[in-house]
């Protein structure tokens, strides 16, 4: 008897400790206590009747749950305030600036180049989504805003796709820098999932909310 109410204790002490680091609330806190302090105390000539204990042990269950349920409810509360949907739900209709891969159609794409300072020499680099090089093309020092028309060397358009963009920067024909190249896009829906809040961006790109550096209100909003 003594050796299953101490294996109790411990595994109610440990569950006590777990729950309460994780914020559960203090009525499990509470409850955990006491019914700890009862098994401990208990007279060993006159156990805890075996119907009371599990009556007990269903009460324990049911109070974890709800602790649990709170514990769910605060996190979509939580991914519902500034951090969370609620905070991006006013970018739709405006133009996002992010790192992530963006469609390319019919109109050309903004992209906001940054190379090196001391660059002499610039190259853009055209990546497919899973960031497979395509193209390179030399675009010339300086950093600002440029747009991209998606033409080949043969002068050809490239197909309608997602694509993403890097820089390589040089100075007497040594690569002295690289880095992501940020692109607007449109967006058009904010979502919730497992890896947090994301963007759809027109075209159907997605950008968790990370990768956005910037917002713009679109040309023709």
């Amino acid at each position: 008897m003594v050796d299953a109410i101490g294996a109790t204790t411990t595994q109610t002490t440990t569950a006590s400790t777990s729950l309460g680091s994780a914020g559960t609330g203090a009525d499990f806190e509470t409850f955990l206590t006491m019914l700890t302090a009862q098994l401990q105390n208990q007279d060993p000539l006159n156990p805890m009747e075996s119907t009371d204990f599990a009556v007990q042990l269903a009460t324990f269950a049911g109070v974890e749950q709800q602790a649990l349920g709170n514990q769910l409810l605060g996190q979509l509360v939580a991914q519902s305030g500034a951090g969370g949907i609620g905070g991006v739900a006013d970018w739709i209709g405006k133009e996002a600036r992010t790192t992530a891969p963006v469609h390319f159609g019919d109109t050309p794409l903004t992209l906001e180049v940054a190379p090196h300072a001391l660059a002499d020499s610039v190259t853009l680099i055209t990546t497919t989504a899973s960031g497979q090089e395509i193209m390179r093309e030399e675009i010339g020092p300086g950093q600002g805003q440029i747009d991209w028309y998606g033409r080949d060397d043969m002068g050809n358009k490239l197909p309608d796709g997602l694509y993403g963009f890097r820089i390589e920067s040089s100075r007497d024909g040594q690569t002295i820098g690289t880095g992501a190249v940020e692109t607007y896009a449109r967006v058009t829906e904010a979502q919730v999932g497992a890896q947090g809040t994301i963007i759809v961006l027109e075209g159907g790109a997605t950008a968790s909310v990370d990768q956005v550096t910037g917002l713009r209100e679109a040309p023709d909003a």
